[in-house]
């Protein structure tokens, strides 16, 4: 058993209930934090993250605002959005008259089938990856050119309800 660790009073538990960590301030005397206070922390400061996220999120809504108001209080700024909104109007119904022409839609519908392709295959392999590192404790692959690859995954946090 490693030396950091002391065996937690519930057999049941998989992960120890005291951790032993080393004082910076003091190398010298290990402090004992218990698991679960460690766990209650981190919690707290998932959600005072996400508040502060949620408040900046806010307050860089409200500074669009006032910036899209100065573009929009603005004769010129008005006057050269229309023009861009009528070629943007001309270059759409351009773009619909050219995927009309068989090979424009031939490579458009080749497209969308190789994005949705692209698409599983990242999805099988992520379900590869969490697999091969599950069996084999491995977070790198090598592959026959050398090249090493890391796993990562990456976390979100999502509401309940949108689920």
């Amino acid at each position: 058993m490693p030396d950091d660790i002391i065996p937690s009073t519930n057999p049941v538990a998989e992960v120890p209930e005291e951790v032993l960590i080393e004082d910076e301030a003091k190398p010298t005397k290990p402090q004992v934090v218990n698991q679960g206070q460690v766990l209650i922390d981190l919690e707290s400061m998932i959600k005072s993250h996400i508040t502060t996220l949620e408040n900046s999120k806010g307050e860089l809504s409200k500074l669009k605002d006032m910036l899209n108001g100065i573009f929009e209080n603005d004769q010129t700024y008005r006057d050269h959005e229309e023009k861009a909104k009528e070629a943007a109007k001309v270059k759409s119904i351009t773009k619909m008259e050219l995927l009309k022409r068989p090979e424009a839609g031939d490579a458009s519908e080749k497209i969308k089938e190789l994005t949705q392709n692209i698409k599983d295959l990242d999805g099988a392999l992520s379900d590869y990856l969490r697999e091969y590192q599950r069996m084999s404790g491995q977070t790198e692959i090598e592959f026959d050119d050398g090249e090493v690859r890391e796993i990562v995954y990456t976390a979100r946090l999502i509401k309940k309800s949108s689920r």
